[in-house]
């Protein structure tokens, strides 16, 4: 019965990640984890947001035609990365965007691993929850006013 249990029998399915902003795969024990107010203080990240393919539209109409409705989208895409409570997995590939601490964020990574991705950070929560209301006003403005000025002029 045990060999056949184990031949037939329902396998653990692996847990896996991907990466919170490319939704690229990764490894296992690899990866960094920030939290909201990481993310959100970086304008790196807002400048790489607001560029992507799916976003440049409401860029471009932001900053040449003023639209109104652009600005109110990037608006909206502000709150959507803003109001998430949980700690992100970020890849190789885009922890550059971020000025924190590699080191911390790879040990909290693979502490998140050893959970099956169910270990959150202290600090999780919220961008309006957990940054200084004057550091969240400023990237606010930021990311909805300014993020992507460079690559539309």
């Amino acid at each position: 019965m045990s060999f056949i249990n184990k031949l037939f029998g329902k396998k653990k399915k692996e847990f896996r990640a991907t990466c919170d902003i490319s939704k690229e795969p990764v490894e296992k024990g690899f990866g960094y984890l920030l939290t909201t107010s990481q993310i959100v203080s970086s304008k790196k990240f807002w400048d790489n947001v607001m560029t992507e393919p799916e976003t440049m539209s409401y860029t471009i109409s932001h900053f040449k035609n003023q639209d109104k409705t652009a600005t109110q989208m990037r608006n909206m895409i502000f709150e959507k990365y803003s109001n998430s409570d949980k700690s992100w997995m970020i890849s190789d590939s885009y922890i550059q965007l971020f000025e924190v601490d590699r080191e911390e964020a790879r040990k909290h990574a693979r502490n998140w691993w050893e959970h099956d991705g169910n270990y959150s950070l202290e600090t999780s929560g919220t961008a309006v929850e957990t940054m200084k209301e004057e550091d969240y006003r400023e990237m606010r403005k930021y990311a909805v006013m300014e993020a992507g000025r460079e690559r539309v002029a």
